[in-house]
């Protein structure tokens, strides 16, 4: 058996594996790079397998890192199943046409802008996949259910647990038989942190000869979630009442805009902020994953169901709302005062969020509330990195709001929460790889998993291929 690493190796996004066994051939998440022009590159780079000699995907979650990449893999002749939960299936039929569109755009604006400037001395760019092949891909998604085993080959049996990362997300355990032995894999996609609202709590592992741990976080530990929750209402009293501006929230539109929606819910419940604060979700993909959220109730947590139903009340629902229209997305911007604005993408680099960042970065009282992760590369890295210009659609702009880094509501488990997750393993598995971290992390992580747990650790880099004969895997390429 092969495995070989093709992204979210020694960095963040892209996650992509493949594994081959026997004339056997399967990914487990092929996911867009993210972070700049570097990561463009990657995405439109032709992969060195081939699409159309590949059996099936198994896809972890509805992130655009972990999802993004599969129309393009469609249209390049992948012919087979998509394997993912209820949740992530109905979340991908959202995101995949909206990643299309913004795509599309980019692509036209990119365009329209080499036009300008040079004439038709330079081709025009086509997008890395348009609108219709999304709606394509989708046609090859295949729906299961938690703790349900699933058999995508007469040689592979899966199961999804719950992730506790966003809706659907999930920690895939497959075994594989080969000859006389069955090995088992377990992905860990991204694991959510325990503890919080509106998730469960990561499922635990038995145990796996072969063990793939994301270390987005590896390397800290995220603020304490109540003191976060007072930087957030600090923050929003703040910029709101007494700087009388506007906050601005960069957000992922499936899972983050989601729970700071609960906690502003939550902040008006409980008198923290005033009840008439106007909270506009700028972003038709958050409105839909928001939709989907309320119809997947059932995977919420109590505190979560709790909170719906309060708000549900006749006297009760906050101002809360979604705009569709880029003439309602327009429109936002000549609101001086007084707006919570909640806009994708989360790392700042494209979409809505774009303009709302330009209107507001220039006005000290204004506020601008980081959320999430940010790659290297993106927009939002050089707003946390304390840039005091960025160039935003072709212009310098100023950066005069104020900024906070909310690294409590991260999504991902921290250092001692991916420990901790790891500990509850039955048995040590036989080599485990650290991905889905920058290469200081998943570094960093990999020896503090060797030092504590004694464990061995393999920090892949992009492109290596490892054989997996039983025992220790070993480096081939």
């Amino acid at each position: 058996m092969r495995l070989t690493f093709f992204g979210a190796a020694r960095e963040v996004t892209g996650s992509c594996y493949l594994v081959e066994s026997e004339g056997l051939r399967f990914l487990v998440d092929c996911g867009m790079f993210q972070g700049g022009k570097a990561a463009e590159i990657k995405n439109r780079h032709t992969p060195s397998f081939d699409p159309e000699q590949l059996d099936f995907v198994l896809l972890t979650h509805a992130h655009i890192d972990h999802s993004g990449l599969i129309p393009r893999l469609v249209n390049l002749g992948f012919r087979g199943p998509v394997y993912c939960t209820e949740a992530t299936a109905d979340l991908v039929r959202v995101m995949w046409p909206d990643s299309a569109f913004i795509l599309e755009k980019e692509a036209e604006w990119r365009n329209y802008d080499v036009r300008k400037r040079r004439g038709a001395l330079k081709p025009e760019v086509a997008p890395l996949y348009t609108v219709a092949q999304a709606q394509a891909a989708l046609k090859h998604l295949k729906r299961v259910d938690y703790d349900a085993a699933v058999e995508p080959h007469p040689r592979v049996r899966a199961c999804y647990r719950d992730a506790g990362h966003i809706l659907g997300a999930a920690i895939v355990e497959v075994w594989l038989q080969e000859k006389d032995a069955t090995r088992k894999l377990v992905f860990s996609g991204d694991i959510g942190m325990p503890g919080r609202p509106l998730m469960n709590d990561p499922a635990v592992i038995a145990g796996a000869d072969y063990l793939l741990i994301e270390s987005t976080y590896g390397n800290r530990l995220h603020k304490t979630f109540a003191a976060t929750i007072e930087e957030f209402v600090y923050a929003l009293n703040d910029t709101l009442v007494r700087k009388k501006g506007n906050v601005i929230i960069p957000s992922f539109a499936v899972g983050r805009t989601q729970e700071i929606l609960y906690l502003l819910a939550s902040f008006i419940r409980d008198g923290r902020i005033p009840a008439h604060t106007a909270i506009f979700v700028d972003s038709p993909m958050a409105a839909a994953a928001t939709e989907l959220t309320l119809k997947h109730m059932a995977q919420l947590d109590a505190e979560a169901r709790d909170l719906m139903a309060w708000a549900s009340g006749k006297d009760n629902t906050p101002y809360i709302r979604f705009t569709e229209s880029v003439e309602d997305s327009m429109a936002l911007n000549k609101i001086s005062q007084g707006a919570v604005i909640i806009s994708a993408s989360g790392m700042c680099d494209a979409g809505r969020i774009k303009h709302h960042l330009k209107f507001n970065l220039p006005r000290p009282e204004c506020t601008v509330l980081i959320s999430g992760f940010q790659a290297q590369g993106t927009l939002g890295r050089k707003l946390v990195d304390g840039a005091r210009t960025v160039k935003i659609f072709q212009e310098w702009v100023p950066v005069r709001a104020d900024l906070y880094t909310l690294g409590g509501l991260s999504a991902h488990a921290d250092r001692d929460a991916l420990l901790d997750w790891l500990a509850r393993f039955g048995q040590p598995p036989q080599t485990t790889f650290v991905v889905h971290g920058e290469e200081a992390t998943a570094l960093g992580f990999a020896e503090t998993v060797r030092q504590r747990l004694g464990w061995v650790t393999e920090v892949p880099v992009g492109g290596a291929v490892y054989e997996l004969q039983g025992g220790r895997a070993h480096l081939k390429a």
